[in-house]
């Protein structure tokens, strides 16, 4: 069926682990923020999982390294990341299931609550499209600014009712496959909701509304 999409989740869906907690562990390897800087992400991220953090207020303090860089620079920082770091951690039964909804002739989309820039390169490996919480460039500067809204909770379904509109596609005919609770107001929305390897919370309400519940690793 065509103008159908297919909405994928990154962290903890397509790939096993957190992308920006990769990312992070990368810049500490190269030297470019402090083992304190790591340690209070790997503590928001483990906040995130369990979805007991304010993302709106965490960003800007997990993007701070980036303002005044390169866009462009940073990009190509994350496409070597993702080529050393991150490839092996994507599930091969989850891009088998991207493989079978394009082979079906539906539109696959990431979305995530990451940047662009830890997304961006997942989205070029697999040849799909992307949306995610994006920091402001102007021109090639990264300002420091979040894009509002960010890509998460409710802000996820903003940026996907405006990719659905724009290319006349029915949110009510779309697939969301994701492991989050943060996610439930998408999982909501769409015609297919797909639970992936959830937590207790959110295995305990898919199996209230009837969700299918997926295994990607």
């Amino acid at each position: 069926m065509n103008n159908v999409i297919a909405f994928f989740d990154m962290d903890y869906t397509l790939l096993d682990t957190s992308s920006g907690l990769l990312y992070m562990q990368y810049l500490r390897q190269t030297g470019q923020i402090g083992r304190r800087m790591l340690a209070r992400v790997a503590w928001w991220t483990l906040l995130y999982k369990l979805t007991l953090i304010d993302l709106a207020h965490a960003l800007p303090q997990l993007v701070a390294y980036t303002r005044n860089a390169s866009a462009s620079a940073l990009l190509a920082q994350s496409r070597r990341w993702f080529a050393d770091q991150v490839i092996e951690h994507l599930s091969p039964i989850g891009v088998a299931k991207i493989r079978d909804h394009q082979q079906q002739g539906h539109t696959v989309v990431l979305i995530s609550a990451s940047t662009q820039f830890a997304v961006q390169p997942v989205a070029e490996h697999l040849k799909v499209a992307f949306l995610c919480t994006q920091l402001a460039v102007e021109g090639d500067r990264v300002t420091g600014a979040i894009v509002s809204p960010p890509c998460y909770g409710e802000g996820k379904i903003h940026w996907a009712r405006q990719w659905a509109d724009r290319h006349a596609a029915p949110i009510e005919l779309s697939y969301f496959y994701t492991d989050s609770l943060s996610d439930v107001p998408l999982l909501a929305i769409v015609g297919h909701p797909i639970a992936v390897n959830p937590d207790p919370r959110l295995k305990r309400l898919a199996a209230q509304r009837g969700w299918p519940i997926a295994q990607f690793y």
